[in-house]
């Protein structure tokens, strides 16, 4: 945890990556499907690849280059670690904090390169549906806060729903893909890139920052409606019918399309 544009796990005095990742990439931030909270399990690997040399004045040193002296590791990975990992990685980031707009709501860290569309199902089903299962068992009992928390937790389950199945505007869209090759619902390519795969989930309606859907902060990343720079070459209308205006070829690198699985599936057949 050294300042934000040179932290990386990997360079934590001992760090053994193989021995600190997490099986499924899904990192919740408050307990959730009986895994403790990511700050603990920070404090756990911090203890690990510092060892004899972690103690009280190492944890508040870290806190302070990140900018929270004074506050804790929760207060860091809730409110500070995305905007600062987006910054690190140019706006193209591959751990994503995806939350339902509640402070001390239920929130997650979910590596990208990990989130199949079985884990995403995952997250939707077992770590959120437990904390709605929560939720309501706090509601039962008349917690202060727990109605307005369930409430939150069923619209982000709702989102997550809408980016599994991807009908439009929930797609992923590559316009380098012919149609018959178009991903159909959250079957992301990572070779597609980050700007293409993360599209659904600022897509959702927002829960927090305008344009940042259920991300915490929103990313730098646009996708129009102004065409990418440069001209495609040549390509059928049938399978690439963005880049043509009626029986015109324009070339026009777009991104802002959307397609329907029926329109893809129709292309597979």
């Amino acid at each position: 945890m050294a300042a934000p544009d040179r932290f990386h796990f990997s360079r934590l005095p001992g760090a053994r990556p193989e021995k600190l990742a997490d099986d499924d990439g899904i990192v919740p931030i408050s307990p959730a499907k009986g895994e403790g909270p990511a700050a603990e399990r920070l404090r756990e690997l911090l203890a690990r690849a510092y060892g004899q040399d972690w103690n009280v004045t190492k944890h508040t040193e870290l806190l302070a280059q990140v900018g929270y002296a004074g506050g804790t590791l929760e207060d860091w990975l809730r409110n500070g670690f995305f905007e600062q990992h987006c910054a690190l990685f140019h706006n193209r980031p591959f751990i994503w904090h995806l939350w339902h707009g509640h402070k001390n709501g239920f929130s997650a860290l979910v590596n990208y390169h990990k989130l199949t569309h079985a884990n995403l199902e995952k997250l939707t089903y077992a770590y959120l549906g437990d904390w709605i299962r929560r939720q309501q068992a706090g509601v039962d009992a008349g917690e202060a806060g727990s109605d307005a928390r369930l409430q939150a937790a069923k619209q982000l389950q709702s989102a997550l729903k809408l980016i599994l199945e991807g009908e439009p505007p929930y797609d992923i869209f590559v316009r380098w893909k012919a149609l018959s090759k178009q991903t159909i619902g959250w079957q992301p390519d990572l070779n597609d890139g980050v700007r293409m795969n993360i599209r659904p989930f600022m897509s959702v309606p927002d829960v927090g920052k305008k344009g940042a859907g259920i991300l915490r902060t929103k990313p730098n990343i646009n996708w129009g409606p102004k065409p990418d720079r440069g001209k495609e070459p040549q390509r059928d209308k049938k399978e690439f019918p963005w880049f043509w205006n009626g029986s015109t070829f324009t070339g026009d690198r777009v991104n802002d399309v959307h397609l329907t699985r029926e329109q893809k599936e129709k292309a597979r057949k």
